[in-house]
C-alpha cells in the first residue's frame, strides 16, 4: 500500500536499560495511519519494553518520541491515552464486576446538564460503537462472564470511544480459537480502513503474514530490520529473529518405542469426555489434537488426579491404579506440565530454585524436618544447566524470566520427580520461535531417554512433526488415530471437526 508521508508515531534512537540489562538499543520505528505494522522477536528481544514506552508505563533513557511530527514525553498511561494511543493486552485489563458499557466509559461517564451520569446516553453510545464493529454484545453483561475474545472487543470499543488513532495489539490471539482470531482480524482490518495505525505484536508468524503490511524484527534489544511483508519469507524472519539458521524447528529423534507404560481404557467423565482409550509406550510421543473444548486437557487432568473419572481404568506398567490426587499420580511416576504456566505451573514471586524443587521438598529435608538448602541449590543448578535456562542465576525470580525460560523451569520442576509418564499441555504456547525449538529438542531428548510423553497442542504443525502417533478428539470422544507416517493436516482437521477423513 502507499503510505502517507507523515507517520502518526515516530520513535528515534529509543534506549532503555534496567540495571545491567540493555532492553532497547537505539531503536527506530514508524507507525503510519491505515497500516498494520507487525513487531516480532524472541522473548527478551525488547518488544514488551517498547510497548510499555508507547503506553506511558516506562520512559526511555534516551531517544525521541514524536506524535504527528511533534516531540512528546509520555509520563504515564493517561498521557498516552490522551495522545491517542491504546493498548490491547493478551490478558484484558477490565473491571470484572462492571458491565460492558461501564468498562468502556470507566472514569469518564457522560454527564447530563446537572452533572449526573447520563446512563441512557452511555449505553446508547456503547451500542453504537459495538454496532460499528459489527459486534453483538449485550452492553449490560458483566465482563467477568465474557470470553477472552469478547473482553478484547470491549477493549477495542473503549479505544474507539477515546478516538484512539494508534492501537497496539500485544499478543492478542494467544488464548483465542481460530474463529475468534478471524473475528479479531476482521475488526483490525476495519480499523485499518478507518486510518488507525496498528502495531501488532505476535509470535505466530502465519498471523503476521495474514494481517500485516510491514514487519519489524527485534533481536537483543535492537531493531534488526524493517521490510514490507511481501518481500519476506517465514524462514527469513526466523533467521533475523534468532540470528542463526534454524536447522529444524522440530528436532525429532527417531526412537523405537518400548513396552506400554500407560494404558487407559474407557475413561469417562460425565459431561466432559466419554470412552477414551489409548496406550503410551516407553520412548513414545503420543500427540493429542483437536479443537478447543474437545476434552484433551480434561483427560490429562483426570490422569494426573486433579479431577475424578466416573468410569474406566488406568494401568501403569500393567498394574491397575486408582489416582485420586496429583500426589498419587506422582507416586506412580506421572508428571503434568499444565497449559497455564503462570496460574498453575509456577509461583511467580519464588526463585528458580524454589519453583524447581517444590514437588520434591520432602526429599530435601533431614530427620528434623529442616531443608537441605545446599542439596536444593545443587539440583536447581543441575537442571538449569541441562535445560539451558537463561537467567542471572538460580536465585532469580521466575517472573523476571522470558516465557521460554519460564517454561523450562516448569519442565525442570517435573523432571526432578523422575517421572516415567510426562504430560505436556500446550508446552510452547506464548513462547518465541527459538525457545520453541529448544523445548522441542528437550522433549525429543526425553523420549530418547525412555519417557512416555503425551503432547497436547493446538499447534498442529507441532503435533504432526513431534508425535509418533496422533489421537484426534472431537466433542469429548476419540475421533481418529493416526501414525506419524500416515497423518497430515487435512486428515486431522476432518477428524477434529467431526467429519470423515479423506483417504
Amino acid at each position: 500500500m502507499t503510505k502517507p508521508f507523515e507517520p502518526i508515531v515516530e520513535l528515534i534512537g529509543i534506549t532503555k536499560q534496567f540495571g545491567a540489562v540493555q532492553a532497547l538499543r537505539g531503536v527506530d520505528l514508524n507507525l503510519y495511519p491505515g497500516e498494520v505494522h507487525a513487531l516480532v522477536g524472541e522473548n527478551g528481544a525488547g518488544k514488551s519494553t517498547l510497548v510499555k514506552i508507547l503506553a506511558g508505563i516506562y520512559r526511555p533513557d534516551a531517544g525521541i518520541l514524536k506524535i504527528d511530527g511533534k516531540e512528546v514525553e509520555l509520563h504515564n498511561p493517561a498521557q498516552a491515552r490522551n495522545a491517542g494511543i491504546a493498548v490491547i493486552h493478551q490478558e484484558p485489563t477490565l473491571f470484572p464486576d462492571l458491565n460492558v458499557a461501564e468498562n468502556v466509559f470507566m472514569g469518564r461517564h457522560p454527564r447530563d446538564r446537572f452533572g449526573r451520569v447520563d446512563w441512557k446516553r452511555m449505553y446508547q453510545e456503547v451500542e453504537r460503537l459495538l454496532a460499528s464493529l459489527d459486534v453483538r454484545l449485550n452492553v449490560y453483561t458483566p465482563v467477568q462472564g465474557l470470553a477472552v475474545a469478547d473482553q478484547q472487543l470491549v477493549e477495542i470499543a473503549k479505544a474507539l470511544s477515546l478516538q484512539s488513532r494508534v492501537l497496539i495489539m500485544d499478543e492478542p490471539t494467544a488464548a483465542l480459537s481460530a474463529h475468534e482470531v478471524h473475528q479479531l482480524f476482521t475488526i483490525a482490518k476495519q480499523l485499518r480502513e478507518r486510518g488507525v495505525a496498528i502495531l501488532f505484536v505476535s509470535h505466530r508468524l502465519e498471523e503476521i503474514f495474514e494481517l500485516a503490511e510491514r514487519v519489524t524484527v527485534f533481536r537483543d534489544g535492537a531493531r534488526v530490520g524493517t521490510a514490507p511483508i511481501s518481500e519476506l519469507t517465514t524462514e527469513q524472519i526466523i533467521r533475523q529473529m534468532v540470528g542463526r539458521e534454524l536447522e529444524s524447528l522440530y528436532p525429532k529423534s527417531e526412537v523405537e518405542p518400548g513396552e506400554v507404560i500407560l494404558d487407559v481404557k474407557h475413561l469417562t467423565r460425565t459431561g466432559t469426555f466419554e470412552d477414551i482409550s489409548f496406550q503410551v509406550r516407553r520412548g513414545e510421543i503420543l500427540g493429542f489434537a483437536g479443537l478447543i473444548g474437545a476434552g484433551r486437557t480434561e483427560v490429562a487432568r483426570v490422569i494426573f488426579g486433579i479431577d475424578r473419572a466416573d468410569a474406566g481404568e488406568i494401568r501403569i506398567n500393567g498394574k491397575l491404579v486408582q489416582i485420586h490426587s496429583p500426589k498419587t499420580a506422582m507416586k506412580y511416576g506421572i508428571a503434568y506440565v499444565p497449559e497455564d504456566r503462570h496460574q498453575h505451573g509456577l509461583i511467580m514471586d519464588f526463585s528458580i530454585t524454589r519453583n524447581m524443587t517444590l514437588p520434591v521438598l520432602l526429599r530435601q529435608t533431614n530427620v528434623l524436618g529442616l531443608m537441605n538448602q545446599g542439596r536444593e541449590r545443587e539440583i536447581a543448578q543441575d537442571y538449569s544447566t541441562q535445560l539451558h535456562v537463561r537467567s542471572s542465576g538460580i536465585d532469580q525470580l521466575v517472573k523476571a524470566l522470558s516465557g521460554g525460560n519460564q517454561q523450562k523451569v516448569v519442565l525442570a520442576k517435573w523432571l526432578i520427580t523422575n517421572p516415567s509418564v510426562l504430560i505436556l499441555d500446550e508446552p510452547t504456547r506464548g513462547i518465541d520461535v527459538g525457545s520453541k525449538a529448544e523445548v522441542h529438542r528437550i522433549v525429543s531428548e526425553l523420549a530418547g531417554k525412555g519417557l512416555a510423553i503425551i503432547l497436547i497442542s493446538s499447534d498442529l504443525p507441532e503435533v504432526l512433526a513431534m508425535a509418533d502417533r496422533v489421537l484426534v478428539m472431537h466433542e469429548g470422544r476419540v475421533a481418529a488415530e493416526f501414525t506419524h507416517a500416515d497423518v497430515d493436516q487435512e486428515k486431522v482437521m476432518f477428524a477434529a471437526t467431526g467429519q470423515v477423513s479423506k483417504q
